[in-house]
């Protein structure tokens, strides 16, 4: 008897399972849940129901151990990065990221399909002796069937599964905590990530302004099942916004709207050394909507997006090209902006921004619960003819332990 199941898989415009993978090392992880039933000779349908399930709960952000009412768990998440920015130019210098972030918590499920985890968040930065953060963290995932509400920490950056412009890859290392809302749908051909990041609550009489972003980022599968196609139509948004009414600044609104519209396609082939060939196209735009001029240089931007991917047993190579006409996106990549976040030179504006870059990226396997990426990738401005370069490496250990199950036990008051 043999039941073999083949996972559709979907990446956005860089492959980073392993940085949200429940199993960083893990090479049959995939970002959606698109499950097809291939071959189901001699199999009964309770075997074909339990391996669906099997790989369904394996992709899953809660994926773990089986779940069951009253579990109760200890998990490790541990991230160590170095991020060498070797820039010199005028949107955004050089500089270097290193340090390591832990968050030690401790889940219980009251059901099977609620999750509760606790903990603290740890992050200090290599060359300094002080912590960068030491913060709470709690989170409620309530599961049923393809969805979920998150309450709390909710799944942070690369979750959301956004394109670069839109969202900085670098938000792994500098924004690693979201907190807010999150309702998804992760379906066998429809994704959607809708949530609100609450970045900076306001009191009455703060010398600040409150901060919150949001945003929705989905992706609808068009290929059929068992192709060895994978073609989705993805759209993503997100929006800022600084504001308040009970501070003590006689500072404007500022708001923002980013949005992305495209094409993505994966050919999965059977060759030894290349295993696959992706391309993933965008056309992107930004809106100023802020009531007062002079929040941003400009008050509308468009930009052109293209990838083009090689996925071999040796390395991903990917090829991108962008072009942005007065893009500003405050959630997106800096190299992508056409406003300056440079110190030197914080009023530059390159409002027509055209960039070649070169992505040479391998996920190296330690275990299921442990995996090291290395990253080279130059960049070349077309305006300027300027080379810059990043070097980075990253390691990611995801792992939980059952402590046991208290379900059993008299809960006080009852």
């Amino acid at each position: 008897m043999t039941v073999l199941i083949t996972v559709g898989e979907a990446h956005a415009q860089v492959d980073n399972r392993v940085f949200i993978s429940p199993r960083p090392g893990s090479e049959g992880d995939s970002i959606t849940l698109p499950i097809v039933v291939t071959d189901t000779r001699g199999a009964t349908q309770e075997d074909i129901d339990k391996n669906r399930a099997l790989i369904k709960s394996e992709q899953s952000d809660d994926y773990r151990l089986a779940a069951k009412s009253g579990d109760l768990r200890v998990s490790l998440n541990a991230f160590v990065f170095f991020k060498d920015n070797e820039y010199f130019n005028k949107i955004i210098e050089g500089y270097t990221l290193y340090g390591t972030q832990l968050n030690p918590q401790l889940v219980y499920y009251p059901t099977k399909d609620l999750r509760l985890e606790g903990g603290v968040f740890l992050w200090k930065d290599f060359g300094n002796p002080v912590l960068q953060q030491v913060r709470p963290t709690f989170r409620a995932t309530w599961t049923k069937g393809k969805q979920q509400i998150i309450l709390g920490n909710i799944r942070p950056h690369l979750h959301h599964n956004y394109i670069e412009p839109m969202f900085n890859f670098e938000r792994v290392m500098l924004n690693p905590l979201e907190e807010g809302i999150q309702v998804r749908y992760n379906g066998t051909r429809l994704f959607v990530d809708q949530w609100v990041d609450w970045q900076r609550q306001q009191y009455r009489f703060s010398n600040f302004q409150e901060e919150v972003a949001g945003g929705v980022s989905s992706s609808y599968r068009i290929s059929p099942d068992g192709s060895p196609w994978h073609v989705a139509i993805p759209f993503q948004f997100t929006a800022t916004h600084r504001g308040g009414q009970i501070d003590t600044l006689d500072r404007p609104l500022r708001t923002s709207f980013n949005e992305a519209f495209g094409l993505e396609a994966r050919r999965r082939l059977e060759g030894k050394n290349v295993r696959a060939v992706r391309f993933n196209g965008y056309v992107l735009g930004f809106q100023n909507y802020s009531f007062t001029t002079g929040q941003f240089p400009f008050k509308y931007g468009r930009a052109l997006y293209l990838n083009a991917t090689v996925e071999s047993r040796f390395a991903d190579v990917m090829v991108s090209y962008w072009h942005g006409s007065r893009y500003i996106a405050p959630l997106g990549g800096d190299f992508f902006q056409s406003a300056s976040r440079t110190v030197s030179n914080p009023d530059f504006l390159d409002r027509n921004r055209q960039l070649v870059m070169v992505r040479l990226m391998r996920d190296i396997r330690i275990s299921d619960a442990a995996s090291l990426t290395a990253r080279v990738e130059p960049v070349f401005d077309l305006n300027t003819r300027a080379l810059d370069y990043s070097l980075a490496m990253y390691l990611n250990f995801r792992q939980e332990w059952l402590l046991g199950n208290i379900g059993k036990r008299v809960r006080v008051g009852q």
